[in-house]
């Protein structure tokens, strides 16, 4: 059975990666954050080396320099050569913070899902998807981060029934973006 430092250092890609937040904008994470130390605090955690998996659980809260994430449950899969292969946090919300280099203002995140597939180099934050960067703000029912590319793609939330016909609405809600201007 491997020690739980070993399984806390598989999810530094998964910490930095996810401080690229899921918006257009540039993104720089403090550089120095993947050079800390990785801190894992929860009321519970199970470490599956068989399956691949580690599940914490209660009040999870994940420290690495300058990022801080939260949540109830986190779960982390690895391949079978041990490499983290995605992770999931949920809470209610899970939230994400980190500070970019030469900026004093955290990038942040919260949904009720958050998921990183490091293969896939993707993000994806679902259910009440909320992002921060400086001064701009995208919101949305489930918003999808290409890290590689820097690309995103945003979702508004399902429109329910028609309230005539009783039959399930075809238009989608609507995602937001607020840009206000800087100083």
């Amino acid at each position: 059975m491997r020690k739980q430092p070993l399984m806390l250092r598989l999810t530094v890609n998964v910490i930095i990666c996810l401080g690229l937040s899921a918006t257009h904008l540039p993104v720089s994470a403090l550089s120095t954050d993947k050079d800390q130390p990785i801190e894992v605090e929860a009321d519970e955690a199970n470490l599956d080396d068989l399956n691949k998996v580690s599940i914490y659980r209660g009040n999870v809260i994940v420290t690495q320099g300058s990022i801080y994430m939260t949540g109830e449950v986190m779960t982390v899969h690895n391949t079978e050569d041990g490499d983290l292969d995605y992770l999931i946090m949920e809470g209610n919300p899970a939230t994400y913070k980190q500070l970019p280099d030469n900026n004093t203002i955290h990038d942040q995140a919260k949904a009720l899902r958050m998921e990183y597939y490091e293969l896939k180099n993707l993000i994806v934050l679902i259910r009440d998807a909320w992002v921060k960067q400086e001064t701009s703000t995208l919101t949305g029912e489930r918003i999808e981060y290409n890290t590689e590319l820097s690309q995103v793609k945003a979702w508004g939330e399902p429109v329910g029934e028609d309230s005539q016909t009783g039959a399930a609405a075809k238009k989608k809600g609507r995602v937001k973006l607020i840009i206000k201007k800087q100083k």
